[in-house]
């Protein structure tokens, strides 16, 4: 790995000094992971160990939420960074390191089943420590602003096309109901990415980051993130069998998961439809206003889950063949 300590940046000049001022001896900074917002992340080794220095540029970032929930998923149980050093003016945070391999990193068709049942076992323990009015709600309005990267973004921008006046008023009476179905959920704490990229292989399993978005919403949220990933997929049928062993240790655990299991499996999909919406519309504003392409790569497997939503619930299905349609008319490369 690239060591970047002499790196001409004026950021990094100022980490440096940072960590220079608590006292902390190191051989030098390295990228510790890429990430599609504007936080970056170095390892380095010191006496007492491997560490991990975050920058989150004010104004584009803010460590505190980070800070916070840290704190809460700690207490809860969950083996999150330690922050042992903070300067939240500057956007500085020094953690420690949870390892180098992510879930993403090793997952199989040998080993997924044991990883993800660790992975729902700390999301339970999330899950269970929930109180209202302690994190953001995950209201209509952030539902609604993150459908709407969608238009914004994918369709406009990367595909050039403006929705006709029928076919707008189409989308906005889905829009409607999928903010409505996820309104209509029993509400949990929501880490709101937690999917394989964000779980680390240590000790105990898993390590868990980037939790600092996280707010008080539908309780299907969170597993149809693990389940359904942005960068790895798995046959629906296995999906579906990992939602219901999901739902029957929820209701085990306390878990306000609905009392039918159908009932939840179609919360699932319809939460899954807003959520993978969001990540393509994510995704194109990552490659046209931050200049990362590789990520809209990975947008096929969304319109593949989507299909498989809209197979499995027929409501689903003008809203699928919209975007189908919008898809063949729109000349995105």
């Amino acid at each position: 790995m690239q060591n970047v300590s002499g790196a001409a940046d004026q950021r990094l000049a100022q980490l440096e000094q940072w960590l220079t001022g608590l006292g902390v001896s190191h051989g030098g900074l390295e990228p510790a992971s890429s990430d599609a917002s504007f936080r970056r992340y170095f390892r380095l080794r010191t006496p007492e160990g491997s560490r991990v220095a975050m920058d989150a540029p004010p104004p584009r970032e803010d460590c505190g939420p980070f800070v916070r929930i840290a704190a809460m998923m700690d207490e809860a149980g969950l083996h999150v960074p330690q922050v042992l050093a903070r300067d939240l003016e500057r956007g500085f945070l020094l953690l420690s390191d949870l390892g180098r391999h992510t879930y993403l990193d090793v997952l199989s068709e040998a080993n997924a089943a044991g990883l993800y049942s660790l992975a729902v076992d700390a999301l339970l323990s999330w899950q269970r420590a929930s109180r209202p009015g302690v994190l953001p709600d995950y209201d209509d309005a952030l539902l609604r602003r993150e459908l709407q990267l969608f238009p914004d973004w994918y369709l406009a921008r990367h595909l050039r096309l403006r929705p006709t006046a029928r076919e707008q008023a189409v989308w906005d009476t889905y829009v409607d109901r999928l903010v409505e179905r996820a309104r209509g959920q029993p509400q949990v704490y929501v880490h709101r990415d937690f999917m394989p990229r964000n779980l680390m292989v240590s000790n105990p399993m898993p390590g868990v980051l980037d939790f600092q978005d996280a707010v008080y919403g539908p309780v299907s949220y969170d597993p149809v993130c693990l389940f359904m990933d942005a960068f790895i997929s798995w046959p629906a049928e296995r999906v579906t069998g990992w939602l219901c062993d999901y739902w029957q240790r929820a209701q085990a655990a306390g878990v306000p998961v609905p009392d039918d299991r159908e009932r939840f499996l179609t919360d699932c999909r319809w939460m899954g439809v807003q959520r993978h919406l969001k990540v393509v519309g994510i995704f194109a504003r990552i490659r046209y206003r931050d200049g990362k392409p590789r990520y809209l790569e990975d947008a096929e497997r969304f319109f593949t889950y989507l299909e498989e939503a809209a197979a499995a619930e027929s409501e689903l299905c003008g809203l699928v063949e919209l975007i189908a349609a919008w898809r063949r008319r729109g000349d995105g490369t």
